[in-house]
């Protein structure tokens, strides 16, 4: 078999999109919320001594705490409580204040090391008596004494023990609250309620009280400890309705900038030798890049923002808040970005108004399709979920509505979907299914 290669030269001529990491920045940069952009900022100060940070209106959450306040002007921000204490170190307070130094402290002590930011025991007492070499007596003893601790509940192995023990401590519980949580429990969550009522000879409607009044415990008692979201929502645009003109208006006064360092540059440039002259070139470029970098993020979140408000006019002059179909492709397609962008633009950036604070993915929503050929109206997934949420809010209790039954009442307004589409828009309302909204009153 002969073998024969043959070699050839010939040009080529390709296009592609190299990422650089700049390019990577920036993409990164138009994704950040205001906190983190000002992160951002401060950090690429802390590198290049030709940027200046130019703070916002506002001040981070760290810096509010480790703010002097001697001789500072009066702020509602600096009215803000300290809350910063946990839910471990409330307990440790609570026993080092009410027991003394015994062996049962330091079990109590052991036993807190595991309950969870929720205040639920981590740890079988199992577990526990063998590690420590305590009495099966003893260690019960010291779980006991820390569900009398605050907040009620903590301590707890079990959701059902978690309920049982805020209904211990609460005066005006229902009288059979706790038996029926203690023995009940299961047959109670699946509302077999038939099966309760007919072993304690009670009306339905008692069962209903104790089911409303066990809604208003907590599931988690160690969440009050939680103060990990934020204090507030910083907006990077505001909407301005008068009568029928509505305004979008940008809020750089909500935004960090960067100012060049003139006098520091011309100062170092005279006694530089070439290194440092490179150096300084480099530099500057890169606060070019970062003052550009900012001023493209601003605008664009402007213009999404603009044709966001643009297309959902009604919401803004409309008090019952319609939100028309509209899909990231849309806005994209319309501004000539690509989709990814427009996403970036709208997730965690947020819209100011007279009557709330909204996030911008807020407005987008999927399309309906109509009800028949002749149908021109606009609807929206949105609206339909406004409308389920409506009938239901007003159904009869003792007879809700079925999914089916919600079905034909849509159909009424003109929105036809399915069974299984109510299901799901139900299912993402938080709103449960018939049988489990059905109350017994009287």
């Amino acid at each position: 078999m002969k073998f024969e290669q043959n070699f050839s030269q010939k040009q080529q001529q390709t296009q592609k999109l190299a990422m650089t990491q700049q390019l990577q920045q920036s993409i990164q940069v138009l994704q950040y919320n205001s906190e983190e952009l000002l992160a951002f900022v401060e950090n690429q100060a802390l590198e290049n001594p030709l940027v200046e940070v130019i703070e916002p209106d506002w001040q981070p959450d760290y810096q509010k705490r480790n703010a002097s306040y001697e001789g500072e002007e009066t702020s509602y921000l600096n009215q803000i409580p300290d809350t910063t204490g946990s839910l471990f170190e409330s307990l440790i307070e609570q026993v080092h204040l009410n027991y003394r130094d015994t062996f049962l402290r330091k079990l109590i002590l052991y036993l807190i090391e595991y309950i969870d930011l929720n205040g639920f025991l981590t740890i079988s007492l199992e577990d526990a008596i063998q590690q420590t070499n305590a009495t099966p007596i003893q260690m019960l003893d010291a779980l006991t004494l820390i569900q009398q601790l605050e907040p009620a509940g903590v301590g707890a192995r079990s959701l059902q023990e978690c309920l049982m023990l805020q209904t211990e401590r609460d005066d005006y519980a229902p009288e059979l609250a706790y038996i029926v949580l203690e023995e009940w429990f299961d047959q109670l969550v699946e509302r077999k309620w038939k099966e309760i009522a007919q072993h304690f000879a009670i009306p339905l409607s008692d069962v209903q009280r104790i089911f409303d009044y066990i809604q208003t415990l907590s599931p988690s008692p160690g969440r009050v400890f939680d103060h990990s979201s934020g204090l507030y929502i910083i907006p990077d645009v505001k909407v301005v309705v008068t009568g029928e003109e509505v305004q979008v208006i940008s809020n750089r006064g909500n935004q960090p900038n960067v100012r060049f360092q003139e006098a520091y540059f011309q100062q170092m440039q005279k006694k530089a030798d070439k290194e440092t002259q490179a150096y300084l070139k480099e530099r500057k470029q890169e606060f070019e890049w970062l003052q550009k970098t900012i001023l493209q993020r601003g605008d664009t979140i402007m213009r999404v923002a603009q044709i966001i408000v643009s297309r959902q006019k009604e919401f803004f002059t409309n008090v019952a808040r319609p939100i028309r179909p509209l899909t990231l492709k849309e806005v994209a397609e319309e501004i000539d970005v690509h989709e990814s962008t427009v996403s970036r633009a709208v997730n965690g950036k947020y819209l100011e108004t007279d009557f709330g604070v909204f996030e911008l993915k807020k407005f987008f929503t999927t399309r309906l399709k109509p009800t028949n050929a002749e149908s021109t109206e606009d609807l929206s997934a949105d609206t339909a979920k406004k409308k389920v949420q409506e009938l239901v809010d007003a159904e009869d209790k003792s007879k809700p509505l079925s999914d089916q039954k919600l079905v034909e009442l849509l159909k009424n307004d003109k929105i036809s979907i399915s069974r299984r589409t109510v299901a799901k828009y139900r299912d993402l309302l938080g709103i449960p299914s018939s049988s489990k909204r059905k109350r017994y009153d009287k």
